[in-house]
């Protein structure tokens, strides 16, 4: 039995897919150095020629990116924050992700991205504090937020092996985690949900960080309900039919997602359920405000993110 952190599934995953396959290489600033963990001593074993330090410029080594993949690479691009990505959201979504619809399949973008430590961390303020997963899910690229150690090697191992762009949150929430891992570490297949916790009286669809949140509600309120946990792992493509599977056997439905509820990825789960569930009662979303802002105060921050105190009211009221 080995405990695994999260950061750590993230590099073994990648340290594992460049030992397997010479087209895998990484983009990124001070990726030599391992800053954010995720490329942390791969430079020193598979050489600067694979594990490039890049300028400070995400459009430029983003664009060498997709270019490199087009040309038979698997590269994997870090941004270290997740704001950088509205800087690349042209090079990914128009150009990497269109590439292979507009040419009848002919070319292929195998590029992922990855984003360790998204959303909020402690006092990093509005510009960096987005959790902007909505956005990549809402255009059709393969979005991925996992929640565990060994959902986050399994996810990234995919990740890395799709012929199309994928784009990985890797939750600041989540980064501390850690798992014990009793059988061997392997691919998770994209756009499969992963039921943590069974229940009949209420599902609870949480995403990320927040599944550990849901879980701990869940145990908290065993003596009022049973509350199913499921983590969709996968935002785009969507597991429906785990969601309305889940939904067959409670009836009820909460919400909780790490970003802001209008247009969020919170409002399609709800739309999907109100289209083709079983609904006893109105389902309810946790999320942050609309158009939310992360201020740098320390205590307005938490107060604009979904916690447990509101997850808890939410499953009450849906059970009423």
């Amino acid at each position: 039995m080995t405990l695994l952190s999260y950061a750590k599934a993230m590099n073994r995953a990648l340290a594992d897919a460049l030992a397997a396959d010479p087209a895998v290489c990484v983009f990124g600033e001070d990726v030599g150095a391992g800053l954010a963990g995720l490329t942390l001593g791969l430079q020193q074993r598979f050489g600067a020629e694979r594990v490039v330090d890049t300028p400070l410029s995400e459009q430029a080594f983003t664009s060498a990116g997709v270019g490199a993949a087009l040309s038979g690479m698997r590269p994997v691009i870090e941004l270290q924050i997740p704001s950088l990505l509205f800087l690349v959201f042209e090079q990914l979504a128009n150009q990497a992700h269109k590439f292979s619809l507009m040419t009848g399949g002919q070319a292929r973008v195998p590029l992922t991205v990855v984003v360790p430590g998204s959303g909020s961390r402690s006092g990093w303020a509005g510009q960096h504090s987005d959790q902007p997963y909505g956005l990549f899910a809402h255009v059709g690229i393969k979005t991925l937020v996992p929640a565990t150690p060994t959902d986050a090697y399994g996810l990234l191992s995919s990740a890395i092996a799709d012929d199309d762009p994928v784009v990985l949150f890797a939750p600041a929430g989540a980064l501390g985690v850690r798992e014990d891992v009793t059988a061997p570490l392997g691919p998770v297949p994209l756009g499969v949900a992963r039921t943590h916790r069974a229940g009949t009286d209420v599902t609870v669809v949480a995403v990320g960080h927040l599944v550990h949140q849901a879980l701990a509600v869940a145990e908290e309120l065993a003596g009022e309900a049973s509350v199913e946990v499921l983590d969709p792992r996968t935002l785009y493509p969507l597991d429906r039919a785990a969601l309305l599977a889940s939904l067959e056997r409670t009836g009820r439905l909460v919400v909780v997602d790490d970003s802001n509820r209008f247009a969020g990825f919170a409002a399609e789960v709800l739309a999907v359920a109100a289209e083709d569930g079983r609904l006893l009662a109105p389902p309810r979303r946790v999320t942050r405000p609309d158009g939310a802002v992360l201020p740098f105060a320390l205590g307005l921050d938490r107060a604009l993110q979904p916690g447990v105190d509101q997850l808890r009211e939410a499953i009450r009221a849906v059970l009423k």
